[in-house]
């Protein structure tokens, strides 16, 4: 099976062969967030996970310490389901979560979008895991996790790819979350975690069942 890793090189390499200039802008975007480290203020290893209550793309709510008293948690924040690396993501997450209910653990996916338009309605009766909204981004602010989105990706994803944030997150067309993991104990604690700016960079399933395992 092709891992996560392989999956988003390769999708790197392809927008690198079909748009070289929009490329070595990001590149450069990345580089500047990782000088100024952003992330470094995400939840750390042995801290306690801030508790939320969101919306599931079936408008529910659903309580992150609801979900730990039946077992450890995987939450993970992703931009949205135009994202052609968290759709990678998610797909590599649904292939392996039957790994991850195994382990007594449940996935969480967490996105600005409203509920209705996280996912296609095909999309969403195919995942098996919670996909919850945050619209103001304020659960991936608490996770430390939120991010100002540079004026050229906006303009990029305004102009180019005719995607309005303001539209698909109900009002909220500056903030992201970075793509970032967390694998929470049943005590609430942060036992793993992956944090990157760079958000063609993913965590690898692997790497949080082996996480789990550790528990």
């Amino acid at each position: 099976m092709t891992s996560l890793k392989q999956q988003t090189i390769a999708k790197v390499a392809a927008g690198r062969q079909a748009n070289p200039g929009f490329m070595k802008e990001v590149d450069e975007i990345i580089a500047k967030a990782k000088v100024f480290q952003q992330g470094s203020e995400a939840l750390d290893l042995g801290e306690t996970a801030t508790s939320f209550v969101l919306p599931n793309q079936h408008g529910k709510s659903i309580s992150l310490d609801d979900l730990l008293k039946n077992g450890p948690v995987v939450v993970t924040f992703y931009r949205g389901s135009w994202c052609p690396y968290c759709n990678l993501q998610l797909r590599a997450l649904q292939a392996r979560l039957g790994d991850i209910h195994a382990l007594g653990a449940q996935l969480v996916a967490i996105s600005p979008q409203v509920p209705d338009e996280s996912l296609t309605k095909d999309e969403i009766s195919a995942m098996e895991f919670y996909v919850l909204s945050d619209q103001n981004a304020t659960v991936a602010a608490q996770y430390g996790v939120a991010w100002q989105v540079p004026e050229f990706l906006s303009e990029h994803m305004r102009v180019d790819r005719k995607l309005d944030l303001d539209v698909i997150n109900n009002g909220n067309g500056s903030i992201l979350p970075i793509p970032a993991t967390f694998v929470i104990g049943r005590d609430g604690i942060v036992k793993w975690r992956f944090v990157d700016v760079d958000y063609r960079t993913r965590s690898e399933p692997d790497d949080i069942i082996e996480a789990l395992k550790c528990l």
